[in-house]
């Protein structure tokens, strides 16, 4: 019998413990090699939904150039950054990596342009939301267990999952809409505390989602040529790091440039979060994770002053990459291969693979499911195949 496992510490009091773990919805004699949460990231790790980021849009449409991020790399960036933080906040490192790896699970094809299409086509159908999608992956649509569907993951991480934006009911909710059908679904066999803040774990899962796609898209953006080196410099945040690199490896190469900008902008980013996380903590001293639950407030977030700089900064990526006429055109492209595929296996339901036809409320669920779980790649190659004009076969 291997010896009983030793669990991370010293934690912070207000961390998540894996030892106090809700546990599964399904009962499973745990590991003596990882804690329950280090599994719960396993899990996710070898799921086949994790895989297929490999090929699923971050910004760029994966065949656009083999240097630009996807959803596996900007996933495993998002996890990278958060293991720094809950390290330094003395949080269970672990938790907030595996909502990290998990948070983009759920995204379709051709990311937010993909989920748009969705959200109209299911629109008469409890609609599509890519959070409500991941959680439909883990807990129903990954087969990879006998006794159970999906990967029978800790209440832990599948709340930090749903609530890793903060609390879908409730005062602190952050929309009045109906919630998706897939979490009111699994939140009445398994209560998720719907009303409340997830742990620090999450949230530094979310505030670390938002310091990588910030940094990596204008990164990508210059790479692109969407706007050139000088934009950059105007830049709030990405302009004073530039001035800094440049003045202590004055002649570096501009590709250097930019990545040691990248670099300097991440580290001042997280320094914010942290100094600014635990003066919120030392004002309301919790002294469990359920006591940040109920908090009422996200504490884990950026200072003021970052906050302001940070949203000049969304403000020259919205208009200059996000709607770029470039990317707007491939937008345009992904929108109706997913339209048409949605109609093509909607109307002619024997199409649609019998794999698909189970696990769903309705002939729409099933082929909802089966398109957001594509990637860039197999949504491109299938929809020539069924309208490019020449023989299927």
């Amino acid at each position: 019998m291997p010896p009983p496992l030793a669990f991370p510490a010293p934690l912070a009091p207000y961390a998540a413990r894996a030892e106090l773990t809700r546990g599964r919805l399904h009962a499973e004699v745990e590991s003596a090699t990882r804690t329950p949460f280090q599994r719960d990231r396993d899990r996710v790790i070898h799921s086949v939904a994790f895989r297929r980021l490999k090929h699923k849009t971050q910004v760029f449409i994966y065949h656009e150039g083999d240097h630009y991020r996807t959803r596996l790399t900007h996933s495993l960036e998002v996890a990278q950054i958060s293991r720094s933080i809950a390290r330094t906040l003395k949080l269970d490192e672990d938790l907030a990596e595996c909502v990290a790896l998990a948070h983009d699970l759920g995204h379709p094809p051709f990311g937010h342009t993909g989920e748009d299409v969705l959200k109209e086509c299911m629109a008469a159908y409890d609609g599509f939301d890519h959070n409500a999608q991941t959680l439909r992956l883990l807990t129903k649509l990954e087969r990879r267990h006998a006794r159970f569907t999906g990967l029978n993951l800790t209440w832990e991480t599948l709340e930090g999952v749903v609530k890793h934006n903060g609390p879908l009911t409730g005062k602190g909710a952050r929309t009045n809409d109906a919630l998706p059908a897939a979490i009111v679904e699994y939140a009445n066999a398994h209560d998720l505390w719907l009303d409340t803040h997830a742990s620090l774990e999450a949230q530094v899962a979310a505030i670390a989602d938002d310091i990588a796609y910030n940094n990596h898209d204008v990164d990508d953006g210059l790479r692109a040529g969407l706007f050139s080196f000088d934009d950059a410099r105007g830049l709030p945040l990405f302009g004073p790091a530039i001035e800094g690199v440049e003045s202590e490896f004055p002649g570096a190469p501009r590709d250097v440039l930019i990545a040691e900008s990248v670099s300097t902008l991440i580290g001042a980013m997280i320094d914010d979060v942290v100094a600014a996380t635990r003066r919120r903590l030392g004002e309301l001293a919790p002294l469990s994770a359920d006591d940040v639950r109920r908090a009422g407030v996200q504490i884990v977030d950026f200072s003021p002053d970052m906050k302001l700089r940070l949203s000049g900064l969304r403000d020259f990526l919205h208009e200059n990459v996000y709607r770029h006429h470039t990317v707007n055109r491939a937008r345009s492209h992904a929108k109706r291969i997913v339209r048409a595929l949605f109609d093509l296996f909607t109307s002619e339901p024997e199409t649609l693979p019998p794999q698909w036809r189970t696990n769903a409320t309705s002939p729409q669920r099933a082929v909802c499911d089966y398109i957001a779980g594509m990637t860039d790649r197999y949504a491109i190659k299938l929809h020539q195949r069924l309208f490019g004009g020449g023989p299927f076969i």
